[in-house]
């Protein structure tokens, strides 16, 4: 199952983010949870110092922030490339 951060809900609900960026990234992650195969896609394990395993991935000039958990995708935020690292750290 894929779930969303409330802050990732709140740019769709408001249009921060584009609708058809939003709408790329959610087919990706519906492709995702049916396959689970991360080489569908541009994915990237994120070096970090958390026990946590960090993912990125990219559409175009966005980039969505994910973990996965027990077969599910947590994204924890979707964003331009020059913003998604600040909102994330």
């Amino acid at each position: 199952m894929v779930f969303y951060d409330k802050d990732v809900q709140k740019d769709i609900k408001k249009r921060v983010l584009p609708k058809e960026i939003a709408k790329l990234f959610y087919n990706a992650f519906c492709s995702l949870e049916q396959t689970k195969d991360l080489n569908l896609f541009d994915i990237k394990k994120l070096v970090t110092n958390s026990s946590k395993d960090y993912y990125r991935l990219r559409k175009g000039k966005y980039r969505a922030i994910f973990t996965i958990e027990e077969d599910d995708f947590y994204v924890l935020t979707i964003s331009k490339r020059a913003e998604v690292y600040k909102k994330w750290l």
